[in-house]
């Protein structure tokens, strides 16, 4: 079973993908509503978040885990693997190196939020793959809670990025990396904003390559079953967050399960 998590419905982003690649294995997805959004939180704050999903996941008997969540995976990923060596994780890594070695203006456009511009990954990737390459950056502040919202082609949100875009493409821009697992559900609008002329890079295909790749080295996952399932998670709303499963995943009549933050010790119990 594969553990998938964000601080809330971007990592749906991946996790459709993943069930495209992988239709016979079962998923747990959990967003942790009660913290969205994780963006403007400080590193330690959202490593422990993670910390604390990672072991009520691995209590659940998952054998993999996703960190579908930029943030998460720039505040924790490293800590994550040396924490719990013995499961394998998959993370996300902002695509500045596709964008780089694909851009033919040498100026590319990457949108996160500001915990993973702050992040050492960030910074590593930039430095490693993106030399010679002008990198523009924008925290569309906003955006996330949009998307939570359902608003995802509201005027606000049109706003949100022709504030952010515009500057961009007047640098001439040819290519726009999404840097939060949210920001594909409002991709749509991003390239009518942008122009067939830019390329926009979603992570979600290589992500699923990579959970595929790790399943088979340590010989894990399939059920055995033609279809696998996906149970729903929350530590927010149950009602708001069924409704974003049904608009964002096409499920009809998903189960959506709510767990709950322990105040006394800050640890999460399904």
């Amino acid at each position: 079973m594969i553990g998938v998590f964000d601080s809330g419905v971007g990592g749906m982003s991946i996790l459709r993908v993943l069930r495209k690649v992988l239709p016979r294995e079962n998923f747990i997805y959990l967003a942790d509503q009660a913290h969205v959004p994780y963006g403007p939180r400080p590193l330690l704050e959202v490593r422990h978040f993670s910390e604390q999903i990672t072991r009520a996941l691995l209590a659940q008997g998952v054998d993999l885990i996703v960190v579908a969540c930029n943030t998460a995976s720039a505040a924790a990923l490293h800590y994550l693997r040396a924490t719990f060596p013995d499961t394998p994780f998959v993370g996300m890594e902002p695509a500045v190196k596709p964008a780089a070695e694909h851009t033919h203006s040498g100026v590319v456009g990457v949108l996160a939020t500001p915990a993973t511009f702050q992040g050492k990954l960030y910074a590593s990737v930039v430095e490693r793959f993106a030399q010679g390459v002008t990198i523009l950056q924008d925290t569309c502040a906003g955006l996330v809670e949009q998307i939570e919202a359902g608003a995802l082609d509201a005027p606000a949100t049109r706003a949100i990025l022709e504030r952010a875009l515009s500057p961009m493409l007047a640098q001439n821009i040819d290519t726009i990396v999404l840097g939060c697992t949210h920001y594909p559900f409002v991709r749509p609008l991003i390239e009518e904003i942008a122009g067939p002329q830019v390329r926009v890079i979603d992570p979600a295909p290589a992500i699923a390559r990579q959970t595929a790749h790790l399943l088979g080295q340590y010989h894990l996952g399939e059920t055995g079953a033609p279809t696998g399932g996906i149970r729903y998670v929350t530590t927010g709303g149950a009602a708001s967050f069924g409704a974003a499963v049904r608009r964002l995943m096409g499920e009809s009549t998903p189960e959506i399960l709510t767990w709950h933050w322990q105040e006394d010790d800050a640890s999460l119990s399904p």
